[in-house]
């Protein structure tokens, strides 16, 4: 197969979360073995993979604009395919399979989430056959991470332990695009961690839908601290996961962030609402008071840990009292960042069947308002460390300024440092490096190294 892959170029596009930015690195690692070379924009590519998501409907419209655009650039000088070929893979191309073929004329390939490793010979297909294709499985007997990867960063690895999920929140499409939640053996969860420490990975983050359920199918019963405790046992440096479902977030876990030495003291926890009227209609399974306590424990356990979460405004039926619920809360938790989002119906969830008058001037209002508040209550949390010294995970240098350090903090915030007189920007990268923190804006700190 892969003479027809020799000397070809590819890019990947990819939308959405995390669990996609690992299927992206799968499918690079596939590309590159058989022989194409990866490169940064579709104008350098004659293999385009657009890897995406469709938990919201811009995703959809941004996937349709690129391809159909992709007409208009010229095939690069010396290209050995005689055309660009195109490929749409993802929760877009699982929920839409045949069908996007039919809607974009210049789309050569579909594929699923559960079939990833399907790829290469649908791409084979469409080159040698000049057949578009589509293959689209309900359902997948291998995780991905049993196919190669070609990962972004040598020094960070994602390491999923599940996919699919089986909470069927009201206004979610991913149940139904990535099925049903398959864990993962513990031990092959551990024996993969293992082999990335030895090659030198200092920071892993464990995928899922909701980690916090990780092996109720495999053993009746979650054992996601059992998986936290394996992993912290290899000796990694730095430890994160995502995304923590609240009904499911355990005192055993909570406590690990008192314990555990590799496990950072961060925590993504959706709350998605204030308001337990508008929780009961998303299908949450856990109240307000019930998200409270839980943010209660975790900082009598870690009292620095650095807490973020999504909100959706304007869920069908959601009133200014609603609001207010979500505003308060918002006020309350004091997060380090917040992901906001105004309401996008999806066809098939049961939120889309809800009606809602609701002028979209008012849902945007209070959107404008929960930003406003976000912004100042992030600003606030980061003057906390002024004056502290602090390790930082290099991952580059500015997008802005060559000379300038880029990374990230225990608590994932993102902190610039100049380059130490002497220093090989190029050595730091992916190493720790202490800095004291000098200046603390609303998304970053920046400071000076202490100690390179």
């Amino acid at each position: 197969m892969s003479s027809v892959f020799e000397g070809t170029t590819f890019c990947i596009h990819t939308f959405g979360c995390q669990m996609n930015k690992h299927d992206s690195e799968r499918v690079s690692g596939m590309l590159e073995g058989l022989g194409s070379l990866p490169v940064e924009t579709i104008e350098e590519a004659d293999l385009v993979v657009f890897m995406t998501c469709c938990v919201r409907e811009a995703a959809d419209t941004r996937l349709y604009g690129q391809v159909a655009s992709m007409k208009n650039i010229p095939l690069r000088e010396g290209s050995p395919l005689g055309k660009r070929y195109s490929a749409v893979g993802g929760c877009i191309g699982q929920r839409d399979g045949e069908k996007l073929l039919k809607a974009l004329p210049h789309l050569d390939v579909v594929f699923g989430t559960h079939n990833l490793g399907s790829l290469p010979g649908l791409l084979r297909r469409a080159i040698e056959r000049h057949d578009r294709a589509s293959e689209v499985l309900e359902a997948g007997e291998a995780f991905s991470s049993d196919l190669p990867t070609a990962r972004e960063h040598t020094w960070a690895a994602w390491l999923p332990i599940t996919v699919g999920c089986n909470n069927f929140c009201s206004y979610c499409i991913v149940p139904y695009v990535r099925g049903r939640e398959k864990s993962r053996k513990l031990e092959d969860i551990a024996q993969e961690a293992r082999g990335y420490v030895e090659a030198g990975v200092k920071e892993i983050t464990l995928l899922g839908q909701n980690v916090n359920s990780y092996g109720r199918d495999l053993y009746g019963e979650p054992r996601f601290v059992d998986v936290l405790d394996a992993v912290d046992a290899t000796g990694i440096e730095r430890l994160r996961f995502a995304t923590s479902h609240p009904k499911d977030l355990t005192d055993e876990v909570i406590e690990r962030f008192g314990t555990l030495r590799s496990l950072m003291p961060a925590l993504h926890l959706p709350v998605q609402s204030g308001s337990n009227r508008i929780l009961e209609a998303m299908n949450r399974r856990y109240t307000r008071e019930r998200y409270l306590s839980l943010i209660e424990k975790l900082r009598a356990v870690r009292p620095d840990i650095a807490l973020s979460t999504d909100i959706i405004v304007g869920f069908p039926g959601e009133t200014e009292a609603d609001f207010m619920e979500t505003y308060r809360l918002v006020e309350e938790v004091g997060y380090s960042q917040v992901f906001t989002f105004i309401y996008s119906k999806r066809e098939g969830t049961p939120a889309a069947e809800m009606e809602d008058d609701t002028p979209r001037e008012v849902i945007q209002d209070r959107f404008d308002r929960l930003v406003d508040l976000v912004q100042r209550k992030a600003f606030e949390a980061n003057q906390a460390e002024l004056g502290a010294v602090v390790d930082v995970l290099v991952e580059g240098t500015s997008k802005r300024d060559g000379a300038i350090l880029a990374g990230k903090s225990p608590k994932n915030q993102t902190v610039h440092a100049p380059i130490p007189s002497g220093i090989d920007a190029a050595a730091l990268i992916g190493s720790t490096v202490p800095v004291r923190i000098e200046e603390a804006r609303t998304w970053y700190l920046s400071g000076t190294v202490v100690d390179a």
